[in-house]
């Protein structure tokens, strides 16, 4: 039975209670009259429902937040005083989970509009992807009022907090714009933890869909000296690097036009330690991924647009080199839109920041988390 801790006792059956509700209906009659209880209880039942929420289920923790949405909504009507600085003290709190913190920083914000001004700006490294965004479109925001303002120096220095802190693409593809315009040099393939450099090998045979389960000698071995029998001849492993300021690997352009063909893709990877590790891919073509020899994921389906992070795959990083081996399979669809052959892998820690070989340069100004 989960523990937590209460400030109002007779909120602890009821609490239990949704906690124990499961998909499928399970435990749903008894969590339906908790919640009711729940929702008429005064504000002291505030920071139990938020404690809860922590180590609830997906299902019980939407629950629970609509229980405190609802003694919230309920006592500031009655204009009940609410905990205030509890409720700030457990946002602040950087050990609670995303969704109990964002339920608290809501509900300081209705009560006093002034809290997002005082809050945001100190939540640039905070591991929850919402407020760290929101801290960084403030610092976006104010740079461009510099810039409009004609302050290049005060533009460029909050452009590059901006650029360093940032998570998600498409605030780091504005900032590295911004910051290029400047005439700074920003590494926005470091930023994203981007790999632009493989070894690759092929084409093998994919003519009738028939390759995608077949397991060419790559899949048995890595022997980078080695070349084999492939779809048109001998092949051979070959060095690329992608220039495109994505790290997307074209293989028309690097290698060749090909149809109903697979090429594998093949680097190392130095980590400093055991690491958990999301690799994200993004490919319009059916692909396979194996990390250190174990297939980690599979999915077959053809020309779908390439989209930053579209296949997000965790793994867990060995210290030292890890092998990291693609599959990357062309059907033989001869319409404009199906051409594309091509791929994108970036390796971050689940929060979006960059995960980096251990070789890496480090990067001046970059923020961690």
């Amino acid at each position: 039975m989960p523990v937590f801790r209460s400030h109002a006792d007779d909120t602890r059956p009821q609490i239990e209670t949704v906690l124990q509700v499961e998909k499928e209906g399970a435990g749903h009659a008894a969590a339906v009259a908790a919640v009711k209880a729940l929702e008429a209880q005064p504000p002291s039942a505030l920071l139990p429902l938020l404690q809860a929420m922590d180590q609830a289920n997906p299902l019980a923790a939407n629950w629970l937040r609509g229980a405190f949405e609802a003694v919230a909504d309920r006592n500031a009507k009655q204009s009940n005083s609410l905990p205030v600085d509890d409720l700030e003290k457990f946002l602040l709190d950087r050990n609670h989970a995303a969704q109990p913190r964002q339920a608290a920083f809501d509900l300081l914000v209705r009560l006093d509009p002034k809290a997002d001004d005082r809050l945001v700006p100190g939540m640039i490294d905070d591991p929850c992807p919402e407020f760290r965004r929101a801290a960084v479109q403030r610092l976006i925001d104010a740079a461009a009022k510099a810039s409009e303002a004609k302050d290049a120096a005060k533009s460029k220095s909050l452009y590059q907090q901006a650029f360093a802190a940032a998570r998600d693409p498409d605030q780091l593809d504005l900032t590295f714009d911004e910051l290029t315009k400047l005439g700074e040099k920003p590494d926005l393939k470091r930023q994203l933890g981007l790999l632009s450099d493989w070894w690759v090998i092929g084409p093998f045979d994919h003519r009738k869909g028939i390759g995608f389960d077949v397991a060419y000698p790559p899949e048995k071995e890595i022997d980078l000296k080695k070349k084999y029998g492939g779809m048109l001849g001998e092949v051979a492993w070959t060095h690329l690097e992608s220039d495109d300021r994505h790290g997307i690997v074209d293989l028309n352009k690097l290698l060749a036009r090909h149809k109903g063909a697979i090429v594998y893709a093949y680097r190392e990877f130095e980590s400093e330690k055991a690491q958990p590790a999301e690799i994200r891919l993004g490919t319009p073509n059916g692909w396979k991924l194996w990390v250190n020899g174990q297939l980690a994921f599979a999915h077959e389906e053809y020309h779908l647009l390439t989209q930053m992070d579209q296949y997000p795959t965790r793994v867990m990083l060995h210290p030292g080199t890890n092998r990291f081996l693609l599959k990357i399979c062309q059907n033989e669809q001869t319409e404009d839109w199906a051409q594309d052959w091509q791929f994108q892998v970036r390796v971050c820690a689940p929060t979006g920041a960059a995960v980096l070989p251990k070789d890496a340069k480090a990067a001046p100004g970059s923020a961690g988390g």
